[in-house]
């Protein structure tokens, strides 16, 4: 690639809508002024995550309808590869606030999941946020690295490859969340009365559904990202808003039905944290 060539890279990552990218970004903003209430008033874990991922996306939506109003911003490599990055890590956080809310639900249940020994190790693992989080930061580091070298490289396939892993594994994270979530319905589903906290709101009596709710609009997104990623005909905003942008907002959204954060969200391997003032 020649260095005097000037390349939109906002163009390059389908960056089109200044109007749409400002909505979004005034959207976040009120849902980020909502979680900063309730985080004022409750500093816990799944509060925290969901105002940390609104502030990305008010960050990257802002960015991306500059890097597209702004030429000289949309052929600024650094630029346009911060504000993808921010979008990346951004999706990390909200299924990691899935996942918390799932693995807190399992613990309210008073169900046995198992008398096998070695199940009940396995479903230990599986419910660690631990080793989720750990787990999760391989494909946001993976894509990080294929953003920068497809953009600096875009005749070779190694960025391509490395975006496709990426988006492969959040995928499959994603699948995961989605099955320990129909898991957990079926849980409460056979035994309605298993459940140690009980409250009227729909939320609370129905939190596993929303959780569903919330899974499959993840997968809709990760499949969309998984299929689209090196297609430029198919990675733009007429599809990348109503199966990415939209999905997000609506699980955001979702968690704010009442009842479906219950009183205290902090698995067990996290309560030596100390994110929960009591």
């Amino acid at each position: 690639m020649s260095s005097t060539e000037a390349i939109n890279y906002a163009t390059f990552f389908g960056f089109d809508s200044v109007a749409a990218a400002a909505v979004f970004a005034a959207l976040y903003t009120l849902l980020f002024c909502f979680f900063l209430f309730r985080v004022l008033k409750q500093r816990r874990w799944i509060l925290i995550s969901l105002l940390v991922f609104c502030a990305f996306r008010i960050t990257g939506f802002i960015m991306r309808a500059v890097a597209t109003k702004m030429v000289s911003d949309g052929e600024n490599l650094g630029f346009v590869v911060a504000t993808e990055t921010l979008f990346s890590v951004g999706f990390f956080g909200l299924l990691f606030c899935a996942f918390i809310l799932v693995v807190a639900r399992y613990e309210l249940c008073q169900t046995e999941q198992s008398s096998n020994p070695l199940v009940k190790n396995f479903l230990a693992i599986t419910r660690n946020s631990r080793i989720f989080r750990i787990v999760m930061t391989v494909p946001i580091g993976l894509s990080i690295a294929g953003l920068d070298e497809s953009v600096e490289h875009p005749e070779e396939s190694i960025g391509l490859t490395l975006r496709k892993v990426s988006a492969a594994v959040f995928l499959v994270l994603t699948i995961f969340q989605l099955i320990q979530t129909l898991l957990l319905i079926k849980t409460e589903h056979d035994d309605k009365r298993s459940l140690k906290y009980t409250s009227s709101t729909f939320g609370a009596r129905h939190a596993s559904v929303v959780f569903g709710a919330i899974s499959l609009l993840l997968l809709i997104r990760g499949v969309f990202s998984l299929a689209t990623v090196g297609n430029t005909k198919a990675n733009n905003e007429h599809f990348w808003y109503p199966l990415v942008a939209v999905p997000e907002i609506l699980c955001v959204f979702l968690y704010l039905i009442p009842g479906v954060v219950p009183p205290k969200v902090v698995p067990r391997d996290m309560e030596s944290l100390p994110m929960d003032p009591k």
